[in-house]
């Protein structure tokens, strides 16, 4: 499975063949149909988890009664909508659309696509229950959506095999390269991870740089307002070379996608993986108690507590037709009753912070782990320019299969930084 530059491969979010489902042919021919009546809420959403997208529709009913209108959701695949939205925000808007937060968000927002809807933040007091991830839809101070469920970077392992290998979840890199050692003594593989579709390659690179240098330093990397050439990435990239000529990390992992190297850590051939919990469909339903999560190891404790923690959110389109129908549905849509059981069935780690505790305890370790943080970032933030995020991507896996060419590799990602923000 290819990786598609804009977002997480398509086997995370399987095509929902059923009802309601829009499929890419379908939306060849823009513009989208036109809303029937002005009454009428139409939503694009793009959810990938079948329960989830019941419970969405459901919702939309429910509030369809109340309100005495018909609510129309239409549900694409998700990879498909990442090319669509880029067309019918333009033409054929919706009413609500579902995308993602952050830098993702703010280009639509530059081009005048999404509608600001600051009213409603204030009408809802939606900041006193958002806190920090209110910043992930905020743009010049006004806000453009609503965040909804988010993933949790981490380090994931199960614990019988670390029962088995009388460990603990390193807290340190001291802690981490021990834990490394003994794996190794027991023909373990330290980590999980298959960069054939490049991601999980950057993922590690963000984890290690926003421990040595920050959550301002990893933006204005991300953003192009820092040379891949700059001192301060040198120990990042000089302990990542050592974990890799140490054999710390899955061999060969060009060749394995995530999935893969998820069902090593499932077949207890591996000791921890670094991804979001929906690492989680790598593993048997019957075994899922035995996962478990840990935040990735300090390595510089002067560095403060930054994480990576990519939100979801919804919209309401700058050339929606309904914009009063949509504040009230999504006024509907947030209430806890209401998007506390949406994001459950998918492991999402929710925004709001006054919803009950998940059924998942993977999702209530994340939330009480983001109660003690300094910041986030996302892993959608390297999307800032779409050109220099898919030359990271790539330099990112050749650095992890060949760390020799690193001054090569850095050598061309500063000359791809320089060509695309004119420098």
């Amino acid at each position: 499975m290819t990786f598609n530059l804009f977002g997480r491969p398509s086997s995370r979010r399987t095509f929902l063949m059923g009802a309601g489902a829009v499929s890419a042919t379908a939306l060849a021919g823009f513009p989208m149909p036109a809303i029937a009546q002005a009454q009428d809420i139409n939503i694009i959403s793009d959810e990938n988890n079948a329960d989830a997208l019941a419970i969405l529709r459901k919702i939309g009913d429910d509030f369809g009664k109340q309100a005495g209108v018909k609510v129309v959701i239409n549900n694409m695949d998700h990879e498909a909508h990442k090319t669509a939205i880029r067309n019918y925000l333009v033409a054929g808007a919706p009413d609500i659309c579902f995308w993602f937060s952050g830098n993702r968000m703010r280009a639509f927002v530059k081009r005048g696509l999404f509608d600001d809807i600051s009213d409603l933040f204030e009408k809802e007091k939606y900041k006193d229950v958002l806190g920090a991830s209110a910043g992930s839809v905020t743009v010049d101070g006004k806000q453009y959506g609503l965040p909804t469920g988010g993933t949790l970077w981490g380090m994931f392992y199960r614990k019988d095999v670390f029962a088995q290998l009388g460990a603990t979840a390193p807290a340190n890199w001291d802690d981490f390269l021990a834990y490394g050692a003994k794996c190794k003594s027991a023909n373990l593989t330290p980590i999980a991870i298959g960069t054939k579709e490049l991601w999980p390659a950057a993922g590690w690179f963000d984890q290690m740089n926003l421990r040595i240098n920050g959550l301002d330093k990893h933006m204005a990397l991300m953003n192009g307002e820092m040379s891949y050439l700059d001192p301060s990435l040198k120990p990042v990239f000089d302990q990542w070379e050592t974990l890799i000529k140490q054999g710390y990390f899955t061999p060969d992992n060009t060749s394995f996608g995530w999935q893969e190297a998820g069902a090593l850590l499932a077949q207890k051939k591996a000791g921890m993986m670094n991804l979001g919990a929906f690492v989680r469909f790598a593993f048997p339903k019957e075994e899922l108690d035995q996962l478990a999560f840990a935040p990735f190891p300090t390595i510089d404790p002067k560095v403060g507590r930054f994480e990576e923690f990519s939100l979801n959110s919804v919209h309401i389109p700058a050339n929606a037709k309904n914009k009063q129908g949509a504040r009230e549905f999504l006024s509907y849509f947030y209430r806890p009753e209401n998007i506390g059981p949406y994001l459950e069935p998918g492991g999402n780690v929710p925004p709001r912070n006054d919803l009950p505790p998940s059924k998942d305890p993977l999702v209530n370790a994340a939330v009480d782990l983001l109660k003690t943080v300094q910041g986030t970032s996302q892993y959608y933030d390297r999307d800032s320019d779409p050109d220099m995020a898919q030359a990271g991507l790539v330099g990112f896996q050749e650095f992890m299969a060949k760390p020799e060419r690193r001054d090569a590799i850095l050598q061309r990602l500063e000359g791809t930084r320089k060509r695309i923000y004119k420098l």
